[in-house]
């Protein structure tokens, strides 16, 4: 029985095989069980049946698998040692025998078959090969054409594959309209419906700016500074610690470039977001100093067991230190993975002399 021109089954077949890399084999045998099941589909029948294709002829054949019995009380499932002995008199009760089966149209039901089983192959191929380019992107920046914004959640499309950036990840101070161009930070590739590769992007995500100062500034691209930390309020302020293993480079310096030039490109990015950039140190009381400014800071008291520090800094410096609505202070704690007490001066001199007076009503206690 013909399942599909043989001619076209051999180039279907090697082309998935050599472009897409599916196995032959592997195409036959998904061939085959959709077969199985186009059959049962289209004659209602309760046999046991398995096709056997040919690969390079494109025949097809269908058999009903049936049980050697003594005597035959299920004809569909069972067959009698003396009918089965027309086939193979070597077989023997217990033992079972394919029985070729003809229905009626059934070659032309198999050529659909096929076709539709590879056509359906071939789309999965197509978004395996997909699926892995963009994975392997995963931590990148990519460029896309906005298709929706329409419905909280922004879709762009990325060429190949629609990105998809969800509430969660969008700046909240940004509006995006359709057919603006937006750059995003691929943070994960997922399997959408019907198992099409999705990818999930970002702007909000501190991973975003990373990569951007990676792209700005050739000294991170080439591994002379490091970015340490990133810390954000997202559209409205970050900071960014780095670090130079070489003395002679001042990382700072090089990431805000000269007059600002390369920093500003990375604002201009993020739509006016301001940028703090720090030098991280390894002793933490320095780091988290300079994780506070534009605050000056006068002490920073160090509690290495809870990773926890109280910070001193001039009364008319407190306000600034915190930051509007704590902001200063919260980017500063994420900045440094410290948990940071802000005091001012005059505070200070209350809280000590608190303790003092506490602990001379303890001394006069104990004269008592």
């Amino acid at each position: 029985m013909k399942a599909i021109d043989n001619k076209e089954l051999e180039i279907a077949l090697e082309t998935l095989e050599k472009e897409r890399g599916i196995k032959k084999e592997y195409l036959i045998a998904q061939i085959e069980t959709a077969l199985i099941t186009a059959y049962k589909n289209n004659y209602k029948d309760s046999e046991n049946v398995k096709v056997v294709m040919d690969s390079i002829t494109g025949e097809t054949h269908i058999y009903s698998v049936k049980e050697i019995v003594e005597k035959v009380e299920n004809p569909v499932l069972q067959i009698s040692k003396g009918e089965a002995a027309k086939i193979n008199k070597q077989l023997e009760i217990g033992d079972t025998v394919d029985v070729e089966l003809n229905p009626r149209n059934f070659g032309r039901i198999a050529a659909q078959t096929a076709k539709q089983v590879i056509i359906q192959k071939l789309r999965e191929a197509e978004r395996d090969i997909v699926f892995g380019e963009f994975n392997e992107r995963k931590g990148e920046i990519v460029s896309g054409i906005v298709q929706k914004a329409d419905t909280g959640v922004i879709v762009l499309d990325l060429g190949k594959l629609e990105g998809v950036m969800p509430l969660k990840e969008q700046i909240p101070t940004e509006k995006y309209k359709v057919n603006d161009k937006v750059k995003a930070y691929v943070i994960d590739v997922v399997r959408g419906m019907k198992g099409a590769p999705q990818v999930i992007i970002s702007r909000s995500a501190g991973d975003f700016v990373k990569k951007l100062f990676e792209f700005e500034i050739p000294e991170i691209y080439e591994g002379l500074i490091e970015v340490k930390s990133v810390a954000r309020d997202p559209g409205n302020r970050c900071k960014v610690a780095v670090h130079a293993q070489n003395e002679n480079i001042d990382p700072v310096g090089s990431c805000v470039g000269q007059k600002g030039v390369r920093i500003q490109n990375i604002i201009n990015e993020l739509n006016g977001e301001k940028i703090d950039v720090i030098e991280w140190n390894e002793d933490p009381a320095i780091f988290i100093s300079s994780a506070l400014l534009p605050a000056k800071v006068m002490a920073v008291d160090i509690n290495e067991e809870e990773k926890s520090a109280r910070v001193i800094v001039p009364d008319d410096q407190l306000s600034l230190a915190i930051g509007k609505a704590g902001q200063n202070a919260r980017l500063a704690a994420r900045l440094t993975n410290w948990k940071i007490d802000i005091k001012s001066e005059a505070q200070f001199r209350e809280m000590l002399e608190e303790m003092q007076e506490n602990e001379e009503s303890i001394e006069e206690k104990n004269e008592e």
